[in-house]
């Protein structure tokens, strides 16, 4: 979608219009989705979180600055909720972990992974071993094809974090992978 009508669709969303919230919904989910499944491991969780920023979307829409980049301002919204999802998930954690330690599938298989090749399937693999910090840092570097300062920006952290972040994870992926290279990483953005 083309940056005017874009704009066009977020002019009729802030008046209201139900029907251009439901256009950008189609445009934007498929990344927005992509982005969750990488922050977020459990499929349920998944979809709770994805309605949540849809929701928060729909809600916040008036303190949106047009004059910004929506994307940008779209990922903030997906970290703030994957965020809040963590704080909410640490909680339950801690009381039902032994529980869930006894019953965990081990299997990453969904939808979304089975439809990938096997060299993704492995990239994707070792993403999701990554610690939660280096993975989103990781995921909005090499999918949304963010710099580290936008990144530190999203975040909300300095700069020296992000890039700690980001090399510490990639150390982890090639350690796992075998001297992954960057080319190979970015042909991931394709899937």
């Amino acid at each position: 979608m083309q940056n005017e009508e874009m704009y066009q669709l977020l002019i009729k969303m802030k008046e209201g219009d139900q029907q251009a919230f439901h256009t950008m919904y189609d445009v934007t989910f498929k990344d927005v989705y992509r982005t969750v499944s990488f922050l977020v491991d459990h499929k349920q969780d998944r979809e709770d979180v994805m309605n949540e920023i849809y929701m928060q979307m729909w809600t916040s829409l008036a303190n949106y600055d047009t004059n910004r980049p929506f994307q940008f301002w779209l990922h903030g919204l997906v970290i703030r909720q994957v965020q809040r999802f963590r704080v909410k998930s640490w909680r339950r954690f801690r009381i039902f972990e032994r529980i869930r330690s006894f019953s965990r599938e081990e299997s990453y298989w969904d939808e979304h992974t089975a439809l990938m090749d096997g060299r993704n399937q492995l990239i994707s693999q070792s993403i999701r071993k990554l610690t939660d910090k280096q993975r989103t840092v990781i995921i909005f570097r090499f999918y949304h094809d963010y710099t580290l300062e936008e990144i530190a920006t999203l975040l909300d952290i300095p700069l020296g974090t992000v890039k700690s972040r980001y090399h510490a994870g990639l150390q982890a992926l090639r350690k796992d992978f075998g001297n992954l290279s960057l080319e190979r990483m970015e042909k991931i953005n394709d899937y």
